[in-house]
């Protein structure tokens, strides 16, 4: 079983409740206010290891109270802390959570000790053939490219989670083996002001950079797309009771990169995931919402993928 390795972002979750989200200018009374462990990196390095992953993860905190209890959490999770710098001149990031009645959030981050991780910090060894690398950006996309180029030197599967949605170079797209992205994240990187349902595939076999790359577009409740070899392969999501959805994007990312590690082909992979999400959004908070491998084995059934039924494109055209 290989190994998988998380490069991104730790963060302070500042969770609020209310009835609705502000709107510009407007104050509305919360319910309640919660400290709890995030950041994209973080969340997936800990959804990762909870599916049973060999987890390590390449961030960096400031040398604060945030700090120090961030890291303890992710240790005590089963996450390698090793590579966890600790910056004196700045703070650990922060996120500022809103979540609304029916699960639905707006963030706030303010990145802190998360912009100080450097391209250095990430050339050490990534592993070898078997391992899987994670990005995000939520640290400098510098960080996350020299730690791609990094491992397709050793043979390690990148996967790359193009989120906050903005633009990516060429260069750090073609080494991403595994692009995951949801409907805002492909629009933006695909160049699109909007997207119908009509329009997911034809945008996602745009970011093809290689015949083997593969697209996961995640689409909330209509479950996700995947674009693999010359497929288009839907997966249903599963209906479930929605408490919060701050974390089930990362929990998707983490728990599909675990299964990657242990060998799954990427559709097993994205059944997974996807059981995963579905428990994560019965839950509040980030971190402390991921699922463990027992629960997700727990929820699985025999579903499989089915091929989406869709006009023949060019795997690597442009679409309409």
């Amino acid at each position: 079983m290989g190994r998988v390795t998380v490069v991104g972002s730790i963060n302070m979750d500042v969770v609020t409740t209310a009835a609705r989200l502000p709107r510009i200018g407007e104050t509305v009374i919360g319910s309640t206010v919660q400290l709890l462990p995030g950041g994209k990196g973080a969340n997936q390095a800990i959804a990762a290891a909870r599916m049973g992953a060999a987890t390590s993860m390449i961030g960096s905190v400031g040398a604060d109270e945030f700090g120090s209890q961030m890291t303890n959490f992710l240790r005590a999770q089963g996450v390698e802390t090793a590579r966890i710098q600790a910056d004196p001149t700045c703070a650990t990031g922060v996120a500022v959570v809103i979540v609304q009645a029916g699960g639905d959030n707006a963030i706030l981050v303010v990145p802190g000790a998360n912009q100080r991780l450097a391209a250095a910090d990430v050339l050490e060894e990534l592993g070898g053939p078997g391992d899987v690398v994670v990005g995000q950006l939520e640290v400098p996309e510098a960080v996350v490219a020299a730690a791609f180029a990094a491992a397709k030197r050793s043979g390690v599967t990148t996967v790359l989670n193009a989120a906050p949605a903005g633009p990516v170079s060429a260069e750090l797209l073609a080494d991403s083996d595994v692009l995951i992205v949801n409907e805002t994240e492909l629009a933006t990187l695909a160049g699109w002001d909007e997207l119908a349902a009509e329009d997911v595939e034809p945008a996602a076999r745009q970011l093809r950079r290689r015949a083997d790359a593969i697209i996961v577009v995640t689409l909330g409740a209509r479950g996700s797309l995947v674009i693999v070899d010359d497929r288009a392969v839907e997966i249903a999501a599963r209906a479930t009771a929605v408490v919060d959805t701050t974390g089930a994007g990362d929990c998707f990312v983490g728990a599909l990169a675990a299964d990657l590690a242990a060998g799954a082909p990427v559709e097993r992979a994205i059944l997974t995931a996807t059981a995963a999400a579905s428990l994560c959004v019965g839950r509040s908070g980030a971190g402390v919402a991921m699922p463990n491998r027992t629960e997700v084995d727990a929820l699985l059934g025999e579903a499989s993928p089915r091929e989406a039924h869709r006009p023949n494109l060019d795997p690597n055209g442009t679409g309409g």
